[in-house]
């Protein structure tokens, strides 16, 4: 019964795909809840195999679970494991190997359906069978409910894969209306068929669960339920939120500092090796700089500004997921953005936002809705991303931190980009408040989301899966986006109409917009030519200042700020940046995974358009306030 797209992708390869086994794995703290799965599975194929992991968990909470009974309740075989331990995995490929050999026999117990639900099966069940292809005998009963149900995207499925026809068929028209004079009388409407079918599936998985499972203790998640009265209370939910995103902000901002002084000073050591090498072989000026200027040291910023807050930032946010509180976010956060007319599970898009955008986008899919989905996407770029942390960390730590001074100086930033961070939460509800009312008009629908229980993160998979599949990989494609910009960023530098750079005729056609945004034409240009990588904003406005033609290398935030300051810089231009920094057009990489995701340009453009217009506005509005006030 799936809701989403990837639910949808996983049924029809289960259903069309011809798969050897099918492994169900289930939660065993929460057997009754998970065997809902099982059962619907078992509609669809005999070759099930169900997994009941979290073994050490459920022995924490005294919990035991009968595996001889639960097998013979459901007719198909069923392993317990522990995923940590190899041995429980091993034992559970042996048996899917047997599955897939044949060797076990296998009779999945179905469920059993109110009276009037199986008379309409067997009603369509014999013609259903005659028409399917041998091999796919085994789906006639699941295709008879999806016709009971009348879920015609999922008829359709079936008829695409399936190559029969159940629309057009007068047979099977004939054989439906009579199913519907049996519900008619049965009083059953459309809208309550799916809502009987789930029940009765709810029902036969709580007395199976009832039968197998036995407890030390009847109240064994009362720790658990006492934390969550905290966490996701009214009262304070969202400010022990704030405080453990403002927490892991200080620790980037803390620690991020000196790896990227290393970094910096290791990459400086390094150019000069390469352009002993160049100096070597005689080569030309113009080929050094497009290397060296342009290509080596877009990329070489890139890393050491980008690594070190990364490495930090993705591991403590994993640490949150592997807690568990990640979904209490989306909980605290849900009655928000369903006001906004949206679904809370955007909550959980916009926290992989914080990461990369990019991400963020493509973690929409978990969105059932595909309006609510379009809504997340096109919003997603309110938050602000790795690549714009680092940005946003300098100037808060330079203008305001630096205000203050001494020991404080980091608190203070931190509180700024914190604040940062809930104005962009706010313009995401704003933003997508007007999109439901406007151009994406529908009423916010709602979902089930799952507390998962509190469990003692694993520190090795957590750095693993932070560094290598989220930091490393989102590094990765920076770098690949970074590298021609570079080049591209050198040639208008370097290239003169007239005795004055590209960059510099640029900068002078948005100096008038700029002006009025309480900002120059040269941070304007920063931000249009860092389309491909926020990363590289900052080193391109510091390039123009210094009229280097080529990007700087500065990790010392006292020489940034006096090369900022001696070129105008003031709190309000550091205001409007930094609200800039959070409401301009997405990477890139954002835009082109819009495009992807929707499938369209028209939502990539707009993806783009939005973000933007509120940055110019709010930063005009900031600017008119600021000049009234200092009058």
């Amino acid at each position: 019964m799936s809701n989403s797209e990837e639910e949808e992708i996983a049924r029809d390869y289960i259903c069309f795909g011809n798969p050897d086994a099918t492994v169900v794995i289930l939660d065993a703290t929460s057997l009754e809840r998970n065997l809902n799965l099982v059962y619907q599975i078992m509609e669809i194929t005999d070759k099930v195999v169900v997994c009941v992991n979290l073994l050490d968990e459920a022995k924490k909470k005294g919990i035991h679970i009968n595996f001889k009974e639960l097998e013979k309740r459901l007719g198909v075989p069923v392993v317990g494991t522990i995923a940590r331990k190899k041995k429980t995995l091993n034992a559970l490929m042996e048996q899917v190997e047997k599955v897939c050999e044949g060797k076990v026999k296998l009779n999945p117990k179905k469920v059993k359906y109110k009276e009037y639900i199986e008379e309409a099966v067997e009603k369509l069940e014999n013609y259903i069978e005659e028409i399917l292809p041998k091999e796919k005998k085994t789906l006639a009963r699941w295709i008879c409910l999806k016709i009971i149900d009348g879920n015609e995207k999922i008829i359709k499925k079936i008829e695409e894969n399936l190559k029969i026809d159940l629309t057009k068929s007068e047979k099977i028209q004939e054989i439906k209306q009579e199913v519907e004079d049996i519900l008619e009388f049965n009083g059953v409407k459309q809208e309550n068929r799916k809502d009987d079918l789930i029940s009765s599936v709810i029902f036969l998985s709580e007395n199976v669960a009832k039968d197998v499972v036995t407890l030390e203790k009847e109240e064994y998640n009362t720790r658990d339920r006492k934390i969550d009265k905290i966490l996701t209370s009214k009262v304070w939910g969202i400010p022990i939120m704030l405080l453990f995103l403002g927490v892991i902000f200080w620790l980037t901002i803390t620690g991020a500092n000196y790896p990227s002084e290393w970094l910096s000073n290791f990459f400086g050591w390094l150019e000069g090796k390469i352009i002993t090498v160049f100096e070597f072989f005689s080569a030309p000026e113009w080929l050094k700089g497009v290397i060296i200027d342009g290509i080596y040291k877009t990329l070489t910023w890139i890393i050491a500004v980008m690594l070190p807050p990364m490495a930090i930032f993705f591991p403590l946010f994993t640490l949150l997921e592997d807690l568990g509180f990640l979904p209490r976010i989306a909980f605290n956060l849900d009655k928000f953005f369903r006001k906004a007319g949206s679904s809370g599970k955007q909550a959980l898009t916009m926290c992989m936002g914080f990461g990369c955008n990019s991400a963020g986008v493509t973690g929409c899919r978990i969105i059932d809705s595909p309006r609510e989905k379009l809504i997340a996407i096109l919003t997603n770029a309110f938050i602000p991303c790795n690549g714009r942390f680092p940005f946003l960390i300098t100037i808060a730590s330079i203008f305001v931190g630096g205000l203050v001074g001494g020991v404080n100086s980091s608190l203070i930033a931190t509180i700024t980009v914190l604040v940062v961070v809930l104005i962009g939460i706010g313009m995401t509800l704003f933003i997508s408040k007007l999109l439901s009312k406007t151009i994406l008009k529908g009423k916010s629908s709602s979902f089930v989301l799952e507390l998962p229980p509190y469990r003692k993160p694993q520190i090795g998979q957590v750095i693993v899966r932070s560094i290598f599949d989220r930091t490393l990989f989102v590094l990765g494609r920076a770098i690949a986006v970074a590298a021609p910009a570079g080049l591209v960023i050198w040639l208008f530098a370097n290239i003169n109409i007239g005795n004055i750079s590209i960059l510099t005729y640029i900068a002078n056609f948005f100096d008038p917009l700029a002006k009025l945004m309480g900002m120059d034409g040269y941070i304007l240009t920063g931000f249009i030519l860092g389309i491909p990588a926020n990363e590289i904003v900052l080193p391109i406005i510091l390039m123009c200042y210094m009229g280097s033609g080529t990007l700087v290398d500065l990790e010392n935030t006292m020489t940034i700020g006096q090369i900022l300051m001696q070129n105008g810089w003031t709190l309000l231009t550091a205001i409007n940046v930094m609200l800039f920094t959070l409401l301009h057009f997405p990477c890139t990489t954002t835009l082109m995974t819009i495009k992807k995701e929707t499938g369209s340009w028209k939502w990539s453009v707009l993806g783009f358009i939005i973000p933007t217009v509120c940055g110019i506005v709010i930063c005009m509005i900031t600017t008119g306030v600021w000049n009234v006030l200092m009058l």
